[in-house]
């Protein structure tokens, strides 16, 4: 065998356990992506106006799924992370700005506050990301999960309160295409169906709270 062969067998074996780490996905290239959340905005319909200033305390992402790897789930209980996939930031610091956003562009509040801002909250969220990962259990219904917790609490000193609202969201998301750009689709199309329905729900949460 000459060196030339030898060196594209040697190519060739080493390519074989990164195809089946990354075998889940369709790939043009192997060059490494990164990706930031960033929902559709507030339809028409989830407008409901209102009049507190809501302080976003945290958003939380639960540890497996907390890194900037995207995580891909293969099993029952088998998961693989890419090494060419990836949010440009850790996903809880990625989420804090398009939620603060698209909470401020819905209009439901009379504000929304920067942390550290001159601008006092009366109302605090705390958020929690419990699932963030790419479905690929069956390869023919690849899907986006996101499932999310909203805790929206009264705090008209600044400090949680009363629970206005405590609730679970969770949404699959069916992918066009199994590829890292279809699945970060997915993902802001569940973010975007989750933030319409904590919105409304906090606003007929705090309606039913305020009457006599």
């Amino acid at each position: 065998m000459t060196m030339h062969r030898l060196n594209d067998t040697m190519k060739a074996l080493l390519l074989v356990p990164l195809c089946l780490l990354t075998g889940c996905l369709a790939r043009p290239h192997m060059d490494k992506q990164s990706f930031l959340f960033d929902p559709s905005p507030p339809s028409a319909a989830s407008v409901i106006p209102g009049g507190r200033v809501l302080g976003i305390r945290t958003v939380q992402v639960a540890t497996p799924f907390q890194g900037r790897a995207f995580v891909y789930r293969t099993g029952g209980f088998s998961y693989d992370r890419d090494p060419y996939a990836e949010f440009m930031v850790p996903p809880a610091e990625g989420l804090m700005s398009p939620i603060c956003g698209w909470m401020r562009e819905a209009g439901t509040f009379g504000a929304v506050a920067e942390t550290g801002g001159a601008l006092k909250p009366d109302t605090l969220a705390e958020i929690h990301v419990d699932q963030l990962y790419g479905d690929f259990r069956q390869s023919e219904k690849p899907a986006a999960v996101l499932a999310m917790r909203f805790e929206f609490f009264d705090a008209p000193n600044g400090v949680p309160g009363k629970a206005i609202l405590q609730r679970e969201y969770s949404r699959s998301i069916p992918l066009k295409a199994k590829t890292p750009d279809a699945l970060i689709e997915g993902w802001n199309q569940g973010l975007t169906q989750i933030l319409d329905l904590a919105i409304k729900d906090f606003a007929r949460s705090d309606t039913n709270a305020s009457k006599p």
